[in-house]
């Protein structure tokens, strides 16, 4: 990954595929204690450890993570999220600070693998397929919009992507309690109740940001062209992954939608949200065809 702006440039690479290899040799370990404790009554003292050292590692991936995005902001001199490979880059940093933060306040180490390992494919996906030497903002977005409207964006997407991966988790484990009915392997999952409320408050979180990164972009928009919303195609999808996941928190409030039903609905507006960041942005044309690869 050469860069022509200099340093700051190269190290934030550096840093970046640094943080991608902490990060997986963190999933490795946590997956060692998943393994190590799935089948067992009472976790092996090493099998801890591990897991233990896998989070320890993923903190130290996301501090050099933050440098890498720090230092892309220094190379630039602008908001280090100003095409596709600096937004993943930063999306994915932050479903690692929440995840950090899950694992802080809940007993959810032994599944830092099943979340550490999409990030990393995002972040692979970013730095070999998506990646874009540091450079100026193209003119359409020098605004300090900017700052504020997609910087929310990316805590939603960062924060939603967590949330899907745990409803994930949560439909696997209530399936694996129904063919085991509580036996060893179940018990090593963490309770379905568990799970299902981690996803709902990071959902309700995404939910909020996400709100109010529609609403400052239709502000932005009017701004630049002269209207608050045109059915561009990613204000429709952003829309759709709004009404998604509206409907998942009242179906989380309702009684007979609690549980799997509702956690369907959180993994389908993961789904929208990852279609929105892929396919509508490199994919699809129109008025923000310029957040695509470069």
């Amino acid at each position: 990954m050469g860069d022509r702006l200099g340093t700051p440039a190269l190290l934030s690479d550096w840093l970046f595929t640094s943080a991608f290899g902490v990060y997986m040799l963190a999933a490795l370990l946590c997956s060692a204690e998943y393994a190590l404790t799935r089948h067992a009554a009472h976790p092996p003292a090493f099998a801890v450890r591990l897991g233990r050292s896998g989070v320890a590692l993923t903190v130290l991936g996301a501090l050099l993570h933050l440098g890498s995005v720090v230092l892309r902001g220094v190379a630039t001199g602008r908001v280090p999220w100003g095409n596709m490979y600096e937004y993943l880059s930063a999306v994915g940093l932050v479903a690692v600070v929440a995840w950090v933060y899950v694992v802080s306040r809940y007993d959810m180490r032994r599944m830092s693998v099943f979340v550490l390992l999409p990030i990393a494919s995002l972040l692979f996906l970013a730095g070999n397929r998506l990646y874009a030497e540091a450079a100026p903002l193209v003119p359409s977005l020098r605004s300090y919009w900017i700052i504020i409207h997609v910087a929310a964006a990316i805590m939603a997407s960062g924060v939603f992507l967590l949330s899907g991966v745990v409803s994930a988790l949560h439909l696997a484990s209530s399936g694996e309690f129904r063919r085991t009915r509580g036996s060893g392997p179940s018990r090593r999952l963490p309770p379905v109740d568990h799970l299902d409320r981690i996803a709902y408050r990071t959902g309700t979180v995404g939910f909020l940001t996400l709100t109010f990164a529609i609403i400052t972009g239709a502000v932005w928009a009017e701004q630049a062209w002269g209207r608050f919303w045109g059915w561009d195609p990613k204000e429709t999808v952003a829309f759709v992954s709004w009404v998604c996941y509206a409907a998942y928190l009242h179906a989380r409030a309702t009684a007979g939608w609690r549980g799997r039903r509702s956690a369907w609905l959180n993994v389908v507006g993961m789904v929208v949200v990852l279609f929105n960041l892929f396919f509508v942005n490199l994919v699809a044309v129109g008025l923000h065809s310029y957040a695509g690869v470069d």
